[in-house]
């Protein structure tokens, strides 16, 4: 068996029993796919690449895409989206997100081709002890509020990396990122794809990486069913659709960073008991709590990590010419799953099985 594909369980109380948590598969996660990327583009990758995508990536295309639906999970596309659509329709296999399955741990990895153990950014609110602050990475701002961390980047200045697209450019070729946080202007999923279609314009080979934060915000707001998740991803769908006819000898791949699924919240303030015990409020993210336990009452235990879920990924073939469904093991989705999706899709040929 392998090391990904153990269970493991254990007690929580007398007679009761947590349920099974599938633990990480770095050779097959999204962590895997931009080291795909790397190595088609002649980078130095720096980790295993994607065996899903590799096979893909034999051709030889004039635009190699990569979009990020934030949140677009297995589970949310087998909710909201036809059968016979585009996405549910060119299936070609499933691969898992990070641990953590969290936004901020996912798209560092995507960005770097780094597994989150060895990039660090492993949550929406790091502890960093060396100002022994929870610290909201992407914002710079203490956990909880608007104030400055720090009057410098602290995640960027404590643990740098390389991303994908200066490394690709380093080694002389070309690589181009648009997203919402970088360009004020990009405020639709429209947009987005129409920077997407500029960059493909351009003459010679070259990768375009494209992250939009939807549907993941409706998500949070509205819930896995509501009526404003599903026109979105209806709209999304569509937009891929619209953007692969306009860019001939093209591969686009759509995938997301996690998934979704409704669930009963609990504020952490309302234990005192607890609270009391810890030095800060919990970092990380709400699944999988890191808990510092305070200085006035720590005993010989460590500080404790609090593993919560379990992450899965899917992968959709999508062709031009065949709507056949690659073979692929299927993954269960267990309650406690947090999944996403990728799709791909060729103007030119059938992808190989």
């Amino acid at each position: 068996m392998k090391a990904g594909d153990r269970k493991g369980r254990s007690l929580c109380g007398k007679g009761r029993q947590m349920s099974a948590m599938t633990l990480p598969d770095y050779k097959n996660c999204i962590a895997n796919l931009p080291n795909s990327i790397l190595k088609k583009f002649g980078a130095e990758p720096v980790g295993d690449t994607l065996p899903l995508l590799d096979p893909y990536l034999e051709k030889e295309y004039e635009n190699i895409v990569v979009i990020l639906l934030d949140g677009m999970g297995k589970a949310i596309v087998e909710r909201h989206l036809a059968e016979d659509g585009a996405f549910r329709t060119h299936l070609a296999g499933i691969y898992k997100s990070t641990f953590l399955s969290t936004t901020v741990a996912a798209t560092t990895s995507m960005m770097s081709g780094l597994q989150p153990c060895e990039h660090s950014w492993l949550g929406w609110d790091c502890y960093y002890p060396q100002v022994d602050k929870n610290v909201t990475v992407f914002l710079n701002v203490e956990q909880g509020t608007k104030m400055p961390a720090a009057d410098y980047n602290l995640a960027w200045t404590l643990t740098p990396y390389e991303n994908v697209i200066d490394r690709i450019k380093r080694y002389g070729g070309q690589a181009y990122l648009t997203a919402p946080f970088l360009d004020s202007s990009i405020d639709t999923f429209g947009r987005l794809c129409d920077n997407v279609r500029g960059y493909c314009r351009l003459p010679g080979k070259k990768y375009v990486y494209a992250y939009w934060n939807q549907p993941d915000g409706l998500l949070h707001r509205c819930g896995c069913g509501s009526a404003e998740v599903h026109e979105n991803i209806l709209k999304l769908e569509a937009e891929v659709s619209k953007l692969a006819e306009a860019i001939p000898n093209s591969l686009i791949v759509v995938t997301a960073d996690h998934g979704h699924i409704d669930n009963e919240q609990v504020m952490i303030r309302d234990y005192p008991q607890l609270t009391e015990c810890l030095e800060h409020l919990p970092s990380l993210e709400p699944r999988v709590l890191n808990l510092l336990s305070s200085r006035r009452r720590r005993s010989s235990s460590s500080p404790s990590l609090t593993v919560s879920s379990e992450t899965a990924l899917t992968c959709f073939r999508w062709t031009r010419r065949s709507s056949a469904t690659c073979s692929a093991r299927e993954r269960i989705i267990r309650c406690s799953a947090r999944c996403s999706a990728i799709t791909s899709r060729s103007r030119r040929g059938t992808c190989p099985s």
